[in-house]
């Protein structure tokens, strides 16, 4: 029942700026874990954000300071703030739920309850 929808990929600079959206239905916001994950052909999906309703908001070390996750919930919509972008951002990028707290989400598997994945917005930043 859990549907999302990425969206905002695309070509940009290095050092330019792109705001990533994920659109949620079938899961309630009331009580919430969601995050950003990304990857490039032949590797596995590395975490890039990821918050809870708790509040607490969880960055992978190589985005730290640059990206930030926020969630509307009146538009159903979870984005991904990314500034002073390289080209080692260059990957496909998938929103995803349904973790039970942001601060080990992006590391530990056992942050899980189910992973439910966004089809996927690419991201291409040039030198």
């Amino acid at each position: 029942q859990v549907h999302l929808v990425e969206s905002g990929g695309g070509s940009v600079q290095a050092g330019e700026s792109l705001r990533l959206s994920c659109i949620i239905s079938g899961y309630g916001l009331d009580s919430y874990c969601l995050g950003w994950f990304r990857q490039t052909p032949g590797n596995d999906k590395e975490g890039v954000a990821a918050i809870d309703n708790d509040g607490i908001t969880s960055y992978g070390e190589s985005v730290k300071g640059r990206f930030t996750i926020t969630l509307d919930k009146a538009k159903s919509t979870l984005y991904l703030q990314m500034n002073s972008l390289k080209p080692e951002d260059t990957a496909m990028y998938y929103c995803a739920a349904d973790c039970t707290t942001a601060p080990q989400a992006l590391s530990t598997p056992a942050a899980w309850r189910s992973v439910y994945w966004g089809q996927g917005t690419h991201v291409t930043v040039l030198s």
